[in-house]
């Protein structure tokens, strides 16, 4: 039987590509996903979803599509800001994922529903804390969304490229790129 995996060492899984979609309203309360299923299950983080390699989506039309079937709003593409992209070697140990993380800019109207993904609700940002959160969304994505999140004098955020390893007992992560709000 093969030795497991040492930290840092790679591992043949399958890799996935999603995006993930961060909507706000005018409260600038975020709008959160309580996960009825895997991944993360029972676990809250903003809606999102894989996207269509079959057909060659883009990340951008994911999260424009994402957004219309588990919020029920169209989203122009022109509205969705690129805020992060993370990628995660052997997440939950049964394959790498690669995120698009989108702001969506402006505030939004979503009334709070259940649908078969889970529950959908609102929460101001002190409150985000207290949820149950993957523990990758507690630590690393979460603080690096509030860095990049604000806007500059000209407006627009700013940009993160983090990848988090996921292998063995510790998360690690290092962040390859950013760009401080403008």
């Amino acid at each position: 039987m093969p030795s497991p995996p040492v930290h840092g060492s790679s591992i043949n899984l399958p890799y996935r590509l999603a995006c993930l979609c961060d909507l706000r309203d005018e409260q600038g309360r975020i709008l959160l996903l309580r996960r009825a299923k895997a991944p993360n299950q029972g676990l809250c983080s903003p809606i999102g979803g894989k996207l269509d390699v079959a057909t060659g989506e883009s990340p951008a039309q994911c999260a424009r599509r994402e957004i219309m079937e588990e919020a029920g709003i169209d989203i122009p593409i022109d509205r969705l800001h690129l805020l992060g992209l993370i990628s995660e070697t052997a997440f939950e140990g049964r394959g790498h994922w690669l995120l698009f993380y989108y702001l969506v800019k402006g505030p939004v109207n979503v009334p709070a529903h259940d649908m078969p993904e889970g529950r959908l609700d609102w929460f101001h940002p002190h409150e985000i804390d207290e949820l149950p959160l993957p523990e990758s969304d507690r630590l690393i994505i979460n603080p690096l969304v509030r860095k990049h999140e604000k806007t500059g004098p000209r407006g627009e955020p700013g940009f993160f490229a983090v990848h988090i390893d996921c292998i063995g007992d510790t998360m690690t992560w290092k962040i390859e790129q950013e760009t401080l709000p403008h």
